[in-house]
């Protein structure tokens, strides 16, 4: 496992007791939902969608709001009955189909278009969101994300740099470079989204409109994704853990399917970020990366550096922004967003 190969096992306690093909037990995660004052469920994998018949079931039996975050090649096998249940779909998809299927297969970027075009002729009424991974061989996301925007399937976008969560991939001079060329096509998308917002348009990029409408409210935030004290993953045993990639470890255990949810622990960022002057608006990046602790501080420095440059670069945009909200021009509810449905927002 990525764990062991990242040496988490000299760090955590790691618990495989529960059998790996344990299924959740619907009667009790509907008893743990009730006594949640805002319930969401998120289908979240490995890939969900190779268990439709679990989500069908989940969704007949239990009335919340749901989500789902999946790689789409299986999305025209769920009826649209249940599609229309899942008021937000994540797509991962990395920006056109060279950079798509280089990450992830031959013919996975066109099978993702034909799936969503798919639902959306069948009636999909959801947010179908590009989920994006930033790897250092591709650091050009202007061109990308002005491509899936373009594509006119997507509503929104949400990008994450893979960066800081494995041991061994961090070289200091590749990094510098990738910073470097990621921090240009940062400034590039913000020019071109502030000239979309001046003709009235607001482009729903999250790591953009996430800390633009904390600076509009002059609101602190605490860790964007959610994990550890807003979302909670289950596990199909019934534990209750911090995020899905800390399944399986100890220290990250929350509670199970006979807590209070109101009641689940907590997990606080630690330092360096929790001494960080930026932390109240940027909230720690990711609870893993955090704790986990993986890259030498040289290479999280780095990562802090494209952070802060993307808060930096949005604070000097805020005047206009604001600006152009008195001018009726936009209003603050083009910024308005669900708070903690999974992405980490903070690049």
């Amino acid at each position: 496992m990525k764990e062991f190969n990242n040496n988490l096992d000299k760090k955590f306690h790691f618990d495989f007791s529960a059998p790996t093909n344990s299924e959740i037990d619907l009667k009790k995660l509907e008893e743990f939902l009730s006594k949640d004052k805002n319930p969401t469920i998120i289908f979240y994998g490995g890939e969900p969608l190779l268990q439709i018949e679990k989500i069908k079931q989940i969704i007949d039996k239990i009335n919340v709001p749901f989500r789902m975050q999946t790689n789409a090649l299986l999305l025209d096998k769920l009826p649209i009955e249940y599609l229309n249940k899942i008021q937000k779909i994540l797509i991962s998809i990395d920006g056109d189909e060279k950079i798509t299927d280089f990450n992830r297969g031959k013919g996975t970027y066109e099978k993702i278009i034909s799936n969503i075009t798919k639902i959306r002729k069948e009636g999909y009424q959801g947010e179908i969101i590009a989920r994006m991974t930033i790897s250092q061989k591709h650091p050009e996301i202007f061109e990308q994300i002005k491509h899936l925007i373009e594509t006119k399937k997507f509503d929104s976008v949400h990008w994450q740099i893979d960066a800081g969560f494995y041991k061994f991939d961090f070289d200091k001079k590749t990094f510098q470079e990738f910073v470097k060329k990621y921090n240009e096509q940062i400034s590039k998308l913000i020019e071109y989204w502030i000239k979309e917002i001046q003709k009235g348009k607001v482009l729903r990029f999250y790591p953009f409109i996430d800390i633009i409408e904390d600076l509009l409210h002059n609101r602190k935030t605490k860790l964007r994704c959610g994990a550890g004290h807003s979302g909670y993953t289950i596990t199909t045993n019934g534990k209750i853990v911090a995020c899905p990639i800390m399944n399986n470890i100890k220290e990250f255990e929350a509670g199970d399917l006979n807590s209070n949810p109101e009641e689940l622990k907590k997990f606080e960022i630690e330092n360096p970020c929790k001494s960080c002057a930026y932390l109240n608006l940027c909230g720690g990046r990711c609870l893993y990366w955090n704790k986990a602790k993986l890259w030498p501080a040289e290479g999280d420095k780095l990562i802090c550096d494209t952070i802060k440059y993307l808060i930096d670069e949005l604070k000097k945009q805020t005047p206009i922004i604001k600006e152009l909200i008195s001018q009726n021009k936009i209003s603050l509810k083009d910024f308005e967003h669900e708070k903690y449905f999974g992405p980490e927002i903070i690049p």
